[in-house]
């Protein structure tokens, strides 16, 4: 008899956890060492299921660079006994969990798949309790060479499966919460569950993964807006100890082109920040050079971010500067699709 593929359970906190307590009626965190009694449908799941619990449970909202290395921790002691991962997270940060993870973890040859709910396993109409169902099967997919389906970092929810680094939450009101407006995705789950192969990183693995545990926070995403003013650029750029900046702009990249605001981004690239253009639209590319307004960006050696997100953005320069690299070197990385986190056009 074939063994069943063994996968943990890791429940960080959030919705999802909550169930209702009968003495007071109010939410409490359930305890997932009993999730075959709430969720009797996993015994009949392909899988062999361990189960870990935080200490103490986290909303999502307080989720940090100091959470996400103690998830590394988790998954680095666990990572020769179990054949994937699912983690329990919040839904409000789960798009930046999962993007750190995904730089965090290198060479990774398992599945981490991340779900959650919108609303607790506790409520009639929970959409929990499918999520987790349909996580725990995706992990547990195996080709039929034994290899995992899945072996990257990804988030199920509402019937799809979305590389992490590509996702969004868009939705504070529905079941769909999450989007990955710029990358299809890498499953579907209907009668039966549809891998989109060709859109899966197919990493041939050599040797264990590397993980990870040092984080760089000391970056801020300046959002551009008609009115921005030269005095909030100059105090936003002169904070103590700034590194990076995520810089959300217009359409493909676009920025306004006074003599101020370049030069402000020029004096701070040349005190050794690390400027980043992504673009504030849900869908679409940033194309530095295309029209004037972001052709002086790139003359001042401001970084292209392509078609990610923000959250893959804030993460991986977070990561990246970490390692001591010089300003050349960030800005060659940030560039580069190191985690499957951007298309060059």
């Amino acid at each position: 008899m074939l063994q069943k593929p063994k996968i943990l359970l890791i429940y960080t906190g959030g919705t999802i956890g909550m169930i209702t307590d009968p003495a007071t009626g109010s939410l409490k965190a359930m305890d997932f060492r009993e999730i075959e009694k709430l969720i009797p449908e996993t015994r009949r799941l392909n899988a062999e299921l361990d189960t870990y619990s935080f200490k103490t449970p986290i909303d999502s909202s307080n989720a940090d660079p100091q959470f996400w290395i103690e998830l590394v921790s988790v998954i680095e002691k666990n990572y020769i006994k179990y054949d994937g991962f699912v983690i329990l997270h919040g839904t409000d940060t789960m798009s930046y969990t999962g993007s750190a993870l995904s730089f965090m973890i290198g060479n990774l040859g398992k599945p981490i798949i991340l779900t959650g709910a919108q609303l607790p396993l506790g409520t009639i109409r929970t959409d929990g309790k499918e999520n987790i169902i349909t996580a725990i099967e995706i992990a547990a997919a195996q080709r039929k060479d034994g290899k995992p389906r899945v072996p990257e970092v990804a988030v199920y929810f509402e019937n799809k499966l979305f590389r992490a680094n590509r996702t969004h939450k868009y939705n504070a009101e529905y079941f769909d919460a999450f989007e990955s407006p710029n990358y299809p995705p890498i499953a579907e789950a209907g009668i039966k569950i549809n891998f989109n192969d060709k859109f899966i990183i197919n990493r041939e693995i050599s040797g264990i993964p590397s993980f990870y545990k040092k984080i760089d926070k000391n970056i801020i995403i300046l959002k551009i807006f008609p009115g921005l003013g030269q005095d909030y650029l100059e105090k936003i750029l002169s904070i103590e100890n700034l590194k990076g900046v995520v810089l959300e702009t217009f359409g493909t990249g676009n920025a306004p082109t006074y003599d101020w605001f370049i030069q402000g981004l020029k004096n701070a690239i040349d005190r050794g920040i690390v400027i980043y253009n992504v673009s504030q639209c849900n869908a679409g590319s940033v194309h530095q050079g295309h029209y004037e307004t972001s052709r002086l960006l790139k003359d001042i050696g401001v970084a292209n971010g392509y078609d990610i997100t923000t959250e893959a953005a804030v993460t991986k320069m977070m990561y990246l500067l970490s390692k001591g690299l010089s300003q050349n070197e960030l800005i060659y990385f940030l560039e580069q699709n190191i985690a499957g986190e951007l298309t060059h056009s």
